[in-house]
């Protein structure tokens, strides 16, 4: 399954790509409006049928196998809420670090996703193990705020151990037109990130009305620096689907193709079934390729996907679906 793109080369220098295509785009508010939107419209029909047809594939059996441990592997492990607390969060650390204890073969996932003042719990959880601590920040999930609260707290995640940041742009800057001003907030977030901390910007595709506009966000947070571009924030009607993520595959692609740099991508909110992972797993191979068959370059965001991902895996195994107290209700 080999992709044409070319190796991720070029690194970032100041938040853009230190290939020269593009260093100019973003030098005024008129060059990178030129630039957004002289991008190619996207064919709705177009997207929405290729997504449809690559939902379609079937895989059985040991591939089935395959993609299940995959999808664990690469799932952010996430609770946002108001009523967390320090015990729920060490029993989801817990989870990710070993999702089934009745089977030690089950990968790990990828990393568990908090607010920043649970940071350090989940770090304390997680310790030892490969599993990352992601910590929404930037005013999440409004991303309604001062920059200067946004910038503290990101270095307050940073500073408790966080090694991925999830931030949210400002959207109504965005649909204003205003691209400079969420341009320059992503380049501040990734600086306040240091060198510790990967970045997801987050679009809330849902809020976002149209294809192109995600397209547009799409390049706008990798020119600005993002390791990650992010569907949603799992908080509004719409979230990740297989058209928008499909969308967001091409631009990672294509900037690759354009700079050198790679860029993971992370659909979040929604996804809900074993079923409904592996046909994520078939967009990513058959749009990007292996290259980001990865959990370095891809995650789901999700909460209750590693429970159906862990029941399937044991049907595999077993020939027969577990009873409802096999995994734990988070």
């Amino acid at each position: 399954m080999p992709t044409n793109a070319p190796a991720p080369t070029a690194e970032r220098v100041g938040g853009t790509p230190s290939a020269g295509a593009l260093t100019d785009v973003t030098a005024s508010d008129s060059a990178l409006r030129r630039f957004l939107h002289g991008l190619p419209g996207v064919d709705a029909v177009g997207l929405e049928a290729r997504a449809a047809s690559l939902g379609t594939r079937s895989i059985k059996t040991t591939a089935k196998a395959y993609a299940i441990d995959l999808a664990i592997s690469m799932v952010d492990l996430t609770t946002l809420e108001g009523a967390d607390t320090p015990g729920k969060v060490r029993a989801l650390g817990a989870k990710a670090v070993h999702p089934d204890p009745t089977d030690r073969t089950a990968p790990s996932t990828a990393a568990v996703c908090v607010y920043p003042d649970m940071v350090a719990t989940a770090k304390a959880a997680v310790a030892g193990s490969g599993v990352k601590v992601a910590s929404v920040a930037t005013a999440f999930p409004a991303g309604r705020a001062a920059l200067d609260v946004k910038l503290a707290d990101v270095r307050e995640a940073v500073a408790a151990g966080a090694d991925e940041i999830d931030m949210v742009i400002d959207r109504g800057a965005f649909l204003a037109g205003r691209y400079l001003k969420v341009y320059d907030e992503i380049v501040a977030v990734r600086e306040a990130c240091g060198t510790s901390a990967r970045l997801k910007v987050i679009f809330e595709t849902g809020e976002l009305s149209t294809y192109d506009n995600i397209r547009r966000a799409s390049w706008l947070g990798m020119l600005a620096g993002a390791d990650f571009i992010k569907t949603s924030t799992g908080k509004v009607a719409v979230n990740a689907t297989p058209a928008n993520t499909l969308l967001m595959l091409e631009a990672v692609r294509d900037f690759r193709a354009q700079t050198g740099v790679q860029v993971g991508v992370k659909p979040a909110g929604g996804i809900r079934t074993s079923k409904d992972a592996v046909k994520f797993l078939v967009l990513v191979n058959e749009t990007v390729g292996e290259d980001w068959l990865d959990s370095h370059w891809f995650r789901f965001g999700a909460s209750s996907l590693l429970n159906d991902l862990l029941m399937q895996r044991q049907r595999l195994a077993t020939g027969r679906y577990s009873g409802p107290d096999y995994v734990t209700v988070d």
